[in-house]
């Protein structure tokens, strides 16, 4: 079966894929529009097993809010410019409301949910923009949050994406000001990147291993003004608590200074705004990623990679 230019138009206005693809496609299935279509997906699934070891640092964070619930998902991608990509972003949003209508357990149910508008897996959407945008694509990790109240924030165009789950009394359920607060905290944890909740949050191994290095480095500090053994550690004593403080205020949300109003924490904030409404207001819970943290980049020499190609 013969084809035109204008069914390698077509083709391409269907699938995204470059001109070329497209009139291979056409070529390899003598026409066939239908086959054709198949032909690239299968292309898709081969491309994405070939570019399945490249590493995918790059990419969004996406966040959103239904009615019923609130997820954030990262996907990434090989370069920071896929991150401008529309059909990437949307694809990221897309999961990101899967995430949060279906609640999947984890990522294998996720990656075979149906994805919205088609007759495709997730999986196999994963594997279609592979195709078409020409990079690995991954599907990376994702949370979710389906009780009280939860703010969605997305930062840097998707390079950090924020859920913040707040617990509160059923007529501040749909406050304007519990909204704004849940922004101003969302903001305060993708600026200070706060590891835990609280206190009661942190591994008592973790809190054990902090208090060991602070009271180490203070009886050497004390030594080295010459006081004599016994007094240097009790003295050390003393000083741990405040660094222990200090340690808690960096690392705990509640502990930390509000990013607004930094003479008042978190904690103190909040139960002000709650006495101000009438109310009560409590963070549960919350959610930071910052795509691509964690993955091992792979650094290139580019003078190397010149020098190679004109030899």
């Amino acid at each position: 079966m013969a084809f035109t230019a204008k069914d390698v138009q077509k083709l391409r206005e269907m699938t995204g894929v470059g001109m070329m693809d497209c009139k291979k496609a056409l070529t390899e299935t003598d026409g066939d529009m239908d086959k054709a279509v198949a032909f690239l997906r299968e292309k898709g699934l081969a491309a994405a097993q070939k570019k399945a070891g490249r590493v995918a640092a790059e990419g969004v964070v996406a966040a959103v809010a239904t009615e019923g619930a609130s997820a954030v998902v990262e996907v990434n991608a090989e370069t920071d410019f896929v991150a401008q990509n529309e059909s990437f972003t949307t694809f990221a949003n897309d999961v990101a409301k899967l995430v949060a209508e279906h609640n999947p357990a984890d990522l294998e149910t996720l990656m075979a949910l149906s994805y919205p508008g088609s007759d495709m897996t997730v999986l196999q959407m994963q594997q279609e923009k592979i195709l078409v945008i020409g990079e690995n694509i991954q599907v990376r990790r994702f949370a979710r949050y389906d009780t009280g109240v939860t703010v969605p924030y997305v930062h840097m165009g998707g390079r950090i994406g924020v859920l913040v789950n707040m617990e509160v009394s059923e007529a501040l359920a749909t406050n304007e000001k519990v909204f704004e607060l849940g922004r101003d905290l969302a903001m305060q944890i993708a600026a200070m990147r706060p590891q835990y909740l609280d206190s009661t949050s942190v591994d008592a191994t973790v809190v054990e291993q902090e208090r060991q290095i602070q009271l180490t480095k203070a009886i050497e500090e004390n030594k080295a003004k010459n006081l004599p053994d016994d007094k240097a550690e009790a003295i050390a004593q003393n000083m741990v608590k405040g660094r222990m403080n200090k340690f808690f205020e960096e690392v705990c949300l509640v502990n930390q200074p509000f990013v607004k109003e930094s003479k008042v924490t978190v904690e103190k904030h909040v139960a002000t705004l709650a006495k101000e409404l009438g109310g009560e207001i409590t963070i549960k819970g919350f959610t930071r990623y910052e795509r691509g943290e964690g993955i091992e980049k792979e650094e290139s020499n580019f003078a190397a990679e010149i020098a190679n190609m004109v030899q």
